[in-house]
């Protein structure tokens, strides 16, 4: 994979150290985060949406009601900014200055298109739906026509991009360190309990194996 360069768009300025503009780095956040933000500006006013997000290749798919502000937005081919962010912890310093988190997260531009051939949206919403659950695509009745006409899907060539990650024990000020003061990282994990069936399930039905193994 290459790199994305840096400009003045993407640099990550507030300890740059921390910033990475690989694509070995960004895009395994991007592909482990079930949701994302995506910030556009609409008459003068900026807007942040929080939806489901995919990505194939140097794109990134969206799926949403034709009548969507962000899905006209992305299909408009205007610049937009996505985020992703990944909790790994609270840092919890002696000093209450020094409280971080652990986190793992991306910025990235691009200009997107809409798709409209039949074909290529199925592919699309394929790409979704393995997203959210790797195996579910072919285990589930696809989109009819009708389904397809109501929905808008959208993808977004990713032009620009960096991440910025924290890792690590509390960075305390020398002085503090003797202080009798309890500090350390409080990790945090995503958990997946055990799948609740449906009350309409048919008789006899099971989740399958990817759904009560599932892992991100």
């Amino acid at each position: 994979m290459s790199d994305f360069a840096a400009t003045t768009q993407n640099r990550v300025r507030r300890i740059p150290a921390r910033g990475h503009y690989d694509k070995a780095v960004i895009y395994p956040i991007i592909d482990e985060a079930l949701i994302c933000h995506v910030g556009f500006v609409e008459d003068g006013l900026p807007y942040v949406i929080p939806t489901i997000h995919a990505r194939s290749g140097d794109k990134l798919i969206f799926h949403g009601a034709k009548a969507s502000r962000m899905m006209k937005q992305i299909a408009s081919g205007a610049t937009i900014c996505v985020t992703f962010t990944l909790l790994d912890g609270l840092v919890l310093a002696r000093s209450t200055f020094h409280h971080s988190m652990n986190y793992r997260s991306v910025v990235l531009f691009g200009q997107g298109r809409p798709l409209t051939d039949e074909a290529e949206k199925l592919a699309a919403l394929e790409v979704l739906t393995e997203h959210l659950a790797h195996g579910r695509w072919p285990d589930t009745r696809q989109p009819n026509a009708k389904e397809l006409k109501a929905t808008a899907v959208a993808e977004l060539t990713i032009e620009s991009a960096s991440a910025k990650i924290r890792s690590g024990p509390p960075g305390d000020d020398d002085e503090d360190y003797a202080l009798p003061i309890w500090a350390g990282v409080l990790p945090i994990q995503q958990q997946y309990l055990p799948p609740i069936d449906d009350p309409q399930l048919s008789e006899g039905l099971r989740a399958p194996e990817y759904i009560v193994n599932y892992r991100r």
